[in-house]
């Protein structure tokens, strides 16, 4: 089975999922509220089950379940401590789950190349292998994702010196939600929406970061 192959069975088991909780969900509350979540979910188990998106073929934009915009995402937090240590601790890319509760795991697998597990909706996960691309010590770190990923995603992040020896990071991330736009919403609806997540995640690094002398 095929990389891409893989991608789709994931990014289907999952609609599939967030339908039926959606379903369930409809049904308990009734009403018209009842009724809209009911009939959202009733769409993704369609999508699900048949890899069809009949809206999407209905506006002439093709019925690929899977095709999507990208979803930008951009962040900072200033950080009592120099761009090198900051730096440091990112780079070692494995530290990454400690920082990003979305994370499982991330394995480096060569000096650029890496595959990340990651949350998902529902208690589900994906996974994809990333690679480096430009990578310069105490400055920046940016990467893509390779072929074949479930969550096609590029992004970076920067670290630049403040005076008084703080750094401020940010984060600017790019990706392609599994289900498209509707499964991004639903993310964002089980509190698994990306923005969110990394604005929290950051403040979060900021405290623990301050408050020791973490090692890379």
């Amino acid at each position: 089975m095929t990389n891409n192959q893989t991608g789709m069975d994931q990014t289907r088991m999952m609609t599939g999922a967030a339908g039926g909780a959606l379903v369930l969900m409809g049904l308990r509350k009734r009403g018209v509220l009842g009724l809209g979540l009911a009939a959202v979910g009733g769409y993704l188990a369609y999508r699900a089950a048949t890899g069809n998106d009949p809206v999407m073929a209905a506006a002439g934009l093709g019925g690929s379940a899977t095709a999507s915009k990208p979803i930008f995402v951009e962040h900072s937090v200033v950080i009592e401590r120099s761009p090198q240590q900051v730096y440091d601790y990112w780079r070692k890319l494995e530290n990454l789950p400690r920082i990003m509760s979305h994370l499982e795991s991330v394995t480096e697998l060569d000096p650029k190349r890496s595959r990340w597990v990651a949350k998902a909706p529902l208690g589900t996960h994906v996974e994809w292998e990333a690679e480096i691309v430009n990578d310069k010590p105490g400055q920046r770190i940016g990467w893509h994702s390779l072929p074949g990923a479930t969550v096609d995603n590029a992004g970076s992040v920067q670290f630049e010196e403040l005076p008084g020896g703080h750094t401020r990071v940010h984060v600017a991330l790019s990706y392609r939600p599994p289900a498209g736009p509707l499964g991004a919403a639903v993310a964002k609806l089980f509190g698994e929406e990306p923005s969110q997540q990394i604005a929290e995640d950051l403040q979060k690094f900021k405290a623990a970061f301050e408050g020791t002398n973490p090692q890379a």
